[in-house]
């Protein structure tokens, strides 16, 4: 093993020269030699096995990746699992009722007997790291077409994966770096019985909700507590009565020590995705095209959710967790255009590729290993152009946009069963009987009011948006007809459909016929394959051959550069340190915020500034005991200068001496350009200090059980 991961370090290292003490994802086993010396600069006192190891415990077993979203972080010998309150919503609302709204009120598990199952919520510990680019790229060479290259690529993840799980029940991905021009295999344990143990009230977790998000200064306690189970023998399991609490490997204790300027900070989670060494074409596309359009999507949604949800308690509690997946990357969106045009990155990449060619006609070799990689560049995002924009709202405001219409693909392979005589009647209804648990989890948190709003709403902008010759059928004649006005052929849809009524969906499930004239189904089988359609059209250009070839030439151009690997929910650790941010002039922003800021926000009965009377009493009495700073100021939240994106939600802000000091939950308005350009003068990772977490477990929820468990280091 460890002559694996060393000749995988030789071969990064090669190209990570120079490291900056912000920006970059790195890979966490490759942290050694030069990246290490210069973490241990700014305050790292722990060395690279003590971070990343398969002989000994290490800080990366810790480490999970929680829903497959998220990041998480275990902080007990028992499996005690910390993430972020919005990693965790959904299942607090799928718990939460008007009885016990654990969305309003909290939920605080005094016993290890009172902790809840959550059916399908999985969490991933890394186990295996292997470089495996040879093996993936086996039979390819300079002559090798395009699709061939696929086609053998994908034949040899294939089969390299297979091999790999050798019968263990075990995740095994094999993920693509560099444009391709890297493949390195993860192995994972999965655990399936991970419950939930404790969530603070929506005042506190959810604090500033929309208005305040991606913004800073923040005022937030965005937490979640769950616990890993295992089974009796320690391995993962199913829920069962009988599993136990997981045995950790190695846990992260928290340090009540607080934070000051300069002081080293360290990250480990599972980034999402970024994209920093597109073209320009790319960048332009997103400003154009990709942004506007989701923003127009999203915001007709979230004034139809808004309205209902200020309207009932009830459809609050339903659609909490909806509205808040919907309006985090809206407000996303919002600031990730502005900021790119603002940084001016569609600017610096056209400067960046007149460099490129610079560089490259210096050399007859270069020209001809580089010849028309931008001509194939151009070529591909003008024709991306005509399709992008549809595309999207057929996702956004079609297929995926009303609850019903997505709902609806579900029964599609049924209904391709019950048309083609694929399956007998039996096994139809066999296969129906499966999926009744989410059946019955759909309608539990599904209003019909609002949706039908919703999707109103959404075909007039998809009509009116769209153009002509890229709507489906339905959606032109309807809009034609009707000026544009959907709501009389919604209405309809929703009174006669099958798929809104769970009375007539479980007499159907009985006996099961086509469902090609049920309305919304029909409505859904269209959107699905227009949409097809437009994809496979866009799809005849690509230009996969000059991203590869593009990187492989920046990585030659700029040997000095800090050519980390875009983030693709591989484990990465990032580090920096606490910092003051100054966004532009005549502003600066303190690396804190404290319990006076929140109730300077605080609007009694407002949903996004309201307060637990609780926590009201505490700061009246300035009761924050230990907790407190030495200014006797109870910190809420604090800034630094790690590289993070979406994924890294709940991760572990770590200290020197890899204590947990902070929980990672955001990034600010400034930098919203990050995730396609990287701006380090004010980037900054928002983050819950831990001294928080603790006041609110210990003073506000007096849960004495949990803060036996948890190990702090004073």
């Amino acid at each position: 093993m460890k002559h694996k991961i060393n000749l995988l370090f030789i071969a990064l290292m090669m190209i990570f020269l120079n490291v900056r003490a912000d920006e970059g994802m790195w890979l966490p086993y490759s942290i050694n030699g030069q990246s290490l010396a210069q973490m241990q600069k700014l305050g790292c006192k722990l060395t690279a096995e003590q971070i990343f190891s398969f002989n000994q415990p290490s800080l990366k077993d810790a480490i999970v990746q929680f829903g497959g979203g998220c990041t998480g972080e275990l902080i007990s010998p028992e499996g005690l699992l910390l993430t972020n309150h919005h990693c965790g919503l959904g299942q607090v609302q799928a718990h939460s009722s008007i009885e016990h709204d654990y969305l309003q009120e909290g939920f605080w598990a005094r016993s290890k007997d009172q902790e809840l199952p959550n059916e399908g919520l999985t969490v991933s510990f890394l186990t295996y790291i292997e470089d495996v680019t040879a093996a993936i790229l086996k039979g390819i060479d300079g002559k090798t077409s395009e699709a061939d290259r696929a086609a053998i690529i994908e034949k040899n993840i294939k089969a390299l994966t297979e091999k790999k799980k050798e019968g263990r029940d075990v995740e095994v991905e094999i993920v693509p770096f560099y444009h391709g021009n890297q493949y390195i295999l993860f192995v994972y344990d999965v655990y399936k019985d991970v419950r939930l143990v404790a969530c603070p009230p929506w005042g506190i977790g959810k604090f500033g909700a929309d208005t305040d998000n991606w913004t800073w200064p923040r005022h937030k306690g965005d937490f979640c507590i769950f616990r890993v189970y295992t089974a009796p023998d320690g391995s993962p399991a199913e829920y069962s009565k009988d599993n136990i609490p997981m045995k950790s490997k190695h846990f992260l204790p928290i340090s009540l020590k607080g934070v000051q300027p300069g002081d080293y900070t360290m990250i480990l989670g599972y980034p999402g995705s970024t994209d920093r060494y597109s073209a320009s074409g790319s960048v332009k596309n997103v400003i154009d095209l990709e942004g506007p359009a989701i923003v127009a999507c999203r915001t007709t949604k979230l004034d139809q959710y808004r309205k209902h949800m200020d309207a009932d308690p009830a459809v609050f509690i339903q659609y909490a967790s909806k509205q808040a997946s919907v309006s985090n990357y809206w407000k996303y969106y919002i600031g990730q255009v502005k900021q790119l045009q603002y940084n001016k990155v569609y600017e610096k990449r056209l400067e960046q590729e007149k460099a490129f060619r610079e560089w490259m006609a210096q050399d007859k070799e270069r020209q001809a290993k580089y010849a028309g990689i931008f001509d194939e560049m151009d070529s591909y995002w003008n024709h991306q152009s005509k399709y992008t924009q549809a595309l999207i709202y057929h996702r956004e405001a079609g297929w995926r946009g009303g609850e019903a219409v997505a709902f609806a693909l579900k029964f599609r392979s049924a209904n391709y069963a019950i048309e083609e005589k694929a399956a007998s009647q039996d096994d139809i209804k066999a296969y129906l009987q499966r999926l009744q648990p989410s059946f019955q989890d759909f309608f539990k948190d599904y209003n019909k009011e609002l949706d039908r709003d919703v999707t109103i709403a959404l075909l007039n902008l998809f009509y009116k948006d769209v153009n002509r010759e890229q709507l489906p059928a339905t959606i032109k004649k309807v809009g034609d007809k009707n000026g544009g006005d959907f709501t009389a052929f919604v209405n309809n849809a929703f009174a006669k459909s099958i798929l809104v009524d769970p009375a007539k969906l479980a007499a159907w499930c009985e006996n099961p016929k086509s469902l090609s004239k049920d309305p919304i189904f029909a409505l859904m089988q269209e959107l699905v394959e227009s949409y097809i359609a437009l994809d496979e059209a866009a799809s005849k250009v690509n230009c996969s051959r000059a991203d590869r070839l593009y990187m492989e030439g920046l990585m030659e151009m700029q040997k000095d550069r800090n050519f980390y690997p875009d983030a693709n929910f591989t484990m990465r650790l990032t580090y920096g340190s606490v910092q003051d941010c100054s966004p532009k002039d005549g502003v600066l922003y303190s690396y804190y915020t404290t319990l006076d800021g929140v109730m300077d926000k605080y609007i009694p009965g407002n949903w996004e500034f309201d307060v637990p009377q609780d926590l009201i009493k505490l700061w009246e009495n300035k009761d924050y005991g230990r907790y407190a700073n030495e200014k006797g100021e109870l910190v809420v939240n604090f800034i630094t200068t790690n590289d993070i994106t979406g994924g890294n939600s709940g991760s572990p802000v770590i200290d020197g001496d890899g204590n947990l000091i902070g929980l990672a939950f955001d990034g600010n308005w400034e930098a919203m350009s990050g995730d396609i350009s990287f701006e380090n003068a004010v980037q900054r990772t928002i983050c819950m200090d831990m001294r928080y977490l603790l006041f609110i477990i210990d003073k506000m929820a007096n849960a004495q059980n949990l803060m036996q468990e948890i190990k702090i280091v004073e």
